[in-house]
């Protein structure tokens, strides 16, 4: 007889299915529709400020990877640069997007997974440019033949390039040697050449979940924070945290928080992670676990080892998703999705006391077709959200404080 609880992991599963055959069926049609790789057939779209104040982009679409640039703080951008020169068979998973980084010298780092095959076995691929007139040829970040995919990237204050993905070259061994592997290792790598060549990969934490985002931050200068859905005793699905003390040795695997989230498949619904100037660590999240379910917020002021409470986030009511947190010199802000049966919306909330308390949320954007994830991103001095949905394009607008 089967469990609710495989019987619910079996249902999980089914919708993802099916989910995926949609979105590769979407894939494909924006494929033969956007030949050139256009802002306006982009399903995925990442912003990054380089230290000068430029507003980068790095988008998919039509089965590449393009980036453009803006003066103007999105009003207006340079002509498409494509990055990769021929059609791929790029990762269309739900929180699979290209990764983009600038440092003070203008140099861009790039990074993104693809498909090898049908069964969803993915690789990491890098490229860098000086300029972002041209590219580079992608090159794996590992010569591992394993899965690799939802890689992250982030720049250390020296201008190091720090890399993490998930990555399943642990799983045969570990099966033969007889153990249980249902998941991914962390790994993680760095560059001291702006993205030209990267150290060998290291194993940060083994047998994570495999199918989610990463956040990454920096406790300070040469120490990575990196929070990810992890698999602890029983295949309970809650989220950790890992700081390093240095770009090349990991710390202790420590808790978020006690969702017990018990299933045996792919949530594809990643965390959020900022770091601010006080070295408070924000993260937010999605869980359908049986101690919570929904959106929440959490915060942790000696480095990952205790967390506040979990602070609901979005109404229950509107099916939210999709939280992300960003650190800026205003103060914290967090944005996400809800849908109310007709129109998605953001909304976002803020704090001006490192998140020891909340603004009322706020609708900040809306749409009634299909959307990209709401993602946050800073000029060093405001805060803005970038959005991208199918029926008005690309949007970047700054987030106002409340007084």
């Amino acid at each position: 007889m089967m469990t609710r609880a495989l019987i619910g992991a079996m249902a999980l599963a089914l919708c993802q299915t099916a989910a995926f055959a949609q979105m590769n069926h979407q894939h494909g049609a924006e494929a033969a529709a956007c030949e050139q790789g256009e802002l306006r057939c982009a399903s995925r779209v990442t912003p990054a400020f380089a230290p000068d104040g430029t507003l980068w982009l790095a988008w998919m679409a039509g089965g590449q990877i393009s980036v453009a640039r803006s003066k103007d703080a999105g009003r207006s951008f340079s002509p498409p640069v494509s990055v990769t020169r021929e059609r791929l068979n790029l990762d269309w998973g739900p929180d699979a997007r290209p990764k983009i980084a600038v440092d003070a010298k203008g140099s861009v780092v790039l990074a993104f997974s693809i498909f090898r095959d049908k069964a969803f076995n993915g690789q990491v691929l890098t490229t860098r440019s000086d300029g972002g007139e041209s590219f580079a040829p992608p090159r794996p970040i590992t010569s591992n033949n394993e899965s690799q995919r939802f890689e992250a990237v982030g720049l250390d204050g020296d201008g190091t390039v720090f890399a993490a993905w998930l990555d399943k070259r642990n799983r045969v061994p570990a099966r033969q040697a007889g153990k249980k592997y249902d998941g991914a290792g962390l790994f993680f790598a760095s560059s001291k050449d702006g993205g030209a060549t990267y150290s060998q990969a290291r194993l940060a934490a083994d047998n994570t979940c495999e199918c989610c985002r990463l956040g990454l931050g920096f406790a300070g200068p040469g120490r990575p924070v990196v929070v990810f859905r992890n698999i602890f005793e029983g295949g309970v699905r809650d989220h950790a945290v890992v700081t390093f003390s240095d770009p090349a040795t990991p710390g202790d695997v420590r808790r978020v928080s006690e969702d017990d989230w018990q299933i045996a498949a792919c949530p594809h619904h990643g965390p959020s992670l900022a770091v601010s100037t006080a070295g408070t660590y924000h993260v937010t999240w999605y869980t359908n676990g049986k101690a919570r379910k929904g959106l929440f917020y959490a915060r942790s002021q000696d480095e990952g080892r205790t967390f506040s409470d979990p602070v609901p986030i979005g109404r229950a009511d509107r099916n939210p998703t999709r939280p992300y947190v960003l650190a800026g010199r205003r103060g914290i802000t967090i944005a996400w999705k809800e849908f109310d049966g007709e129109k998605t919306t953001v909304n976002v909330m803020t704090s001006h006391d490192d998140g020891q308390n909340w603004s009322k949320p706020v609708t900040v954007a809306a749409t009634t077709d299909t959307s990209d994830h709401p993602l946050l991103v800073s000029d060093g001095q405001k805060t803005y959200l970038s959005w991208m949905t199918k029926a008005d394009g690309y949007r970047i607008q700054p987030i106002e404080f409340e007084p």
